[in-house]
């Protein structure tokens, strides 16, 4: 009453408080603090401390960028009516320039993207040795201290899965892309000056047309990290990054299955930020533990985290269990329990 009256803490937080001690008993592995944490991460602006501000700044400015991403994909139309004019009229010069200049600035957008990817896969390094460090005991102790970085950590995995989520649903980016490729190696036959050409060299090409080629390129190049980071830190033991993991998906999860802290929820984004962070380190933890998530030993409660997906209203979280069934490493091993594989198949 103290804290409410010299307006420290607000009457609505008591309340939530009160609330988390009842709801912890579910989950006596998932401390209090955690559970508040990922709710406030969800919502709120975490400000950094002056021990995460050097890794606080670089993220940043990745992050600040990602909108602007999802933004230039969510409008990207591609170049498919100049494309289909241009192949059923093969000696229409005027046609095939008209295709040449709609799909050149495409590309700039879909190597914009892949370079972003990089830029991506580097704050993620930053934030898993910050994360994963002996500076603290375990892993509670990080997301307790280190909330702005785990926020953004969080926010990460949101922007990786709704990048794909929309990527997915836009054959036009792989089709504008193969039609650059093929055009431009025409032209070099027969030597033909291409505007454009100096855009994507061949290697440049090469990668990102293995980008492209994934169904989940920002979540490939993430779990890809992810294991690139735990090879190159053998020093660090490897609970330090599946504990991080584990510890995220089991509180997105009990906030979500529980309807006294979903109902806190001020929208239904949050719902899917939650959603997309419980998924995305879900992956990341089956890339990377040596078993994966869906072994019998795993940290993760895999038929919960499911049944959560599965609970979510019809169609809105297709692509999050597709990002399941496809794109995880140890799904249909033989030691994945036959429940588990059912519940993703049906």
């Amino acid at each position: 009453k103290l804290l409410i009256k010299l307006s420290i803490i607000s009457e609505d937080l008591i309340e939530f408080l009160e609330l988390s001690f009842t709801v912890c008993l579910l989950c006596p592995d998932v401390t209090l603090l955690l559970l508040l944490l990922l709710l406030l991460l969800s919502s709120a602006d975490a400000q950094p401390t002056d021990a995460e501000r050097e890794v606080w700044d670089q993220v940043d400015v990745v992050l600040k960028d990602a909108k602007g991403i999802l933004d230039e994909l969510q409008a990207y139309k591609g170049a498919g009516q100049e494309i289909r004019e241009a192949i059923q009229n093969p000696n229409d010069e005027a046609l095939q320039e008209q295709a040449w200049a709609a799909v050149v600035p495409l590309v700039g957008k879909l190597k914009k993207f892949y370079q972003f990817s990089q830029r991506l896969e580097a704050a993620l390094h930053s934030l898993l040795g910050a994360l994963t460090s002996d500076t603290y005991d375990d892993t509670t102790q990080h997301l307790e201290r280190e909330q702005a970085l785990a926020k953004q950590f969080a926010e990460i995995l949101h922007f990786t899965l709704r990048f794909d989520e929309l990527k997915m649903t836009n054959p036009a980016i792989q089709n504008d892309f193969s039609y650059y490729r093929r055009t431009l190696s025409r032209m070099r036959i027969n030597n033909v000056p291409a505007e454009g050409e100096n855009e994507v060299n061949n290697e440049l090409a090469n990668r990102i047309s293995l980008f492209y080629a994934d169904a989940t390129p920002m979540l490939k190049t993430l779990s890809d990290g992810t294991t690139k980071f735990v090879s190159e830190n053998k020093n660090l033991p490897i609970e330090n990054t599946t504990d991080c993991l584990s510890t995220m998906a089991t509180v997105c999860k009990v906030m979500l299955e529980t309807p006294e802290y979903r109902s806190r929820f001020t929208s239904e984004e949050t719902v899917s930020f939650c959603l997309r962070v419980m998924v995305g380190v879900i992956i990341l933890y089956d890339y990377v533990h040596p078993v994966g998530a869906f072994a019998k030993s795993s940290k993760i409660d895999m038929k919960g985290c499911i049944k959560v997906l599965k609970d979510q209203p019809p169609n809105s979280v297709d692509g999050l269990l597709n990002a399941l069934r496809y794109t995880t490493k140890h799904l249909n091993d033989e030691s994945t329990n036959k429940t588990i594989k059912s519940m993703l198949q049906s």
